[in-house]
C-alpha cells in the first residue's frame, strides 16, 4: 500500500467563484463602476497567466512572486498589481478560501509619478481652438476651462448635470456617487468658467431634461473619457503639442501651487485621499524655486564669484 508522505494544501473554491463573490462584496461597499472593472481586470489578468494558482498555497506563493518580480515592470504597474491582488487575497483569507496571503507584507515601490507642465502660451492657444459657433466647440471650450480652473477629473466632469452647477454661488458640486474617492466636494469656479458653462446650457434643446449631462454629445448622450481624449487629440495636432485629458488636471495643480495655494487646499480641491500624490506637485514647484533663486539671489551681485560656481 502506498504511504501518504504529505498532504497538499488544496483550495476548496476555484478563483472564478472567489472573484465573483469578492466583486459582489466590493459592489456592496459602494465602489465605483471603474473601480469594479479595475479589480475584475487585474485579478483576471493574474489568473489568466497563472491558472493553477488556487491548486495549492505553494503554487499561489510562487506565482504571485513571479508575477510581481519581473524586471521590466514599472513602479506604477507593480503597485497597481500589488494593491488589487493583495486586497483580493486578503478577502480570500478572511473567507478562509486561502490559508495565507503571500503579498501581506510586500511594500509598494517608490513611484515618482508623472506631472505635466504645459507652457501658458500653449494653454492660451488651446482655448482659442474650439469653434464656439458649434455646440461641440462651446462644450469643449467650457470643459477645458473648467478643468484648468478646478483640476476636476475627466470622468467627474463628464458626469456633471445641471443640478451640480450653481452659477450664482460660482460652484460645482461633485456628489459622492460621481467622485472617484466616493467623497463629495464643492469646487469654486471663476466667472469666465461660469459664463462658458451657462452658454453651453443655454443652447441645449428644450426637450433635454436636467439629467442630461452638461458636457454631453450632440444627441444628449454622456460623453466618455475616450471620446474626450480623441477631441483633445485633434486640437493637439493643430497645436503641435500633445495634450491628454489628465494633462489639464496636472496643469491646474502645478499652477495652483505656483500661484500661492498650499498643499492641503490643493489636496481637497483635487479630491486626493491623502497628500502622497499632492506632494509631487509641491516638489516640482520647489525645483522652480531653486531655479529662480539661482538666477535672482542678491548674493549673485554681492559675491560675483557665485555666478562662476553655478556653471561648475
Amino acid at each position: 500500500m502506498v504511504r501518504i508522505k504529505k498532504i497538499k494544501n488544496v483550495m476548496t473554491v476555484n478563483w472564478t467563484e472567489a472573484l465573483e463573490q469578492f466583486l459582489f462584496w466590493k459592489k456592496a461597499q459602494g465602489i465605483s463602476e471603474q473601480t469594479y472593472k479595475d479589480y475584475n481586470q487585474q485579478v483576471r489578468l493574474f489568473f489568466k497567466r497563472y491558472p493553477d494558482s488556487f491548486e495549492s498555497i505553494e503554487n499561489l506563493k510562487h506565482n504571485v512572486f513571479h508575477y510581481l518580480g519581473q524586471d521590466d515592470i514599472k513602479p506604477c504597474t507593480f503597485n497597481n498589481r500589488l494593491v488589487y491582488l493583495r486586497t483580493f487575497l486578503n478577502w480570500c483569507l478572511e473567507q478562509t478560501i486561502v490559508k495565507s496571503n503571500p503579498l501581506q507584507s510586500i511594500k509598494k515601490r517608490k513611484d515618482e509619478g508623472r506631472v505635466v507642465s504645459i507652457d501658458q502660451d500653449v494653454l492660451r492657444r488651446l482655448l482659442d481652438l474650439p469653434d464656439k459657433q458649434t455646440f461641440t466647440g462651446l462644450r469643449d471650450f467650457a470643459l477645458i476651462l473648467l478643468t484648468l480652473d478646478t483640476g476636476i477629473r475627466p470622468k467627474e466632469a463628464l458626469s456633471l448635470s445641471i443640478q451640480d452647477f450653481n452659477s450664482s454661488s460660482q460652484e460645482i458640486y461633485i456628489t459622492s456617487v460621481k467622485a472617484k474617492t466616493r467623497v463629495s466636494r464643492t469646487l469654486p469656479i471663476s466667472i469666465p468658467t461660469v459664463r462658458a458653462i451657462r452658454q453651453v446650457i443655454s443652447v441645449r434643446p428644450s426637450e433635454w431634461t436636467e439629467d442630461v449631462p452638461i458636457f454631453c454629445t450632440c444627441e444628449g448622450n454622456m460623453l466618455n473619457r475616450h471620446t474626450w481624449g480623441d477631441r483633445l487629440e485633434r486640437y493637439s495636432k493643430t497645436l503641435g503639442y500633445h495634450i491628454r485629458p489628465y494633462d489639464l488636471r496636472h496643469s491646474f495643480a502645478l499652477e495652483y501651487i505656483r500661484n500661492g495655494a498650499n498643499a492641503l487646499t490643493l489636496q481637497k480641491t483635487l479630491g486626493h485621499s491623502d497628500l502622497t500624490m499632492t506632494k509631487r506637485y509641491v516638489a516640482l514647484t520647489n525645483n522652480d524655486l531653486k531655479r529662480e533663486h539661482s538666477l535672482a539671489s542678491p548674493i549673485n551681485n554681492l559675491m560675483p564669484e557665485t555666478k562662476r560656481l553655478r556653471k561648475l
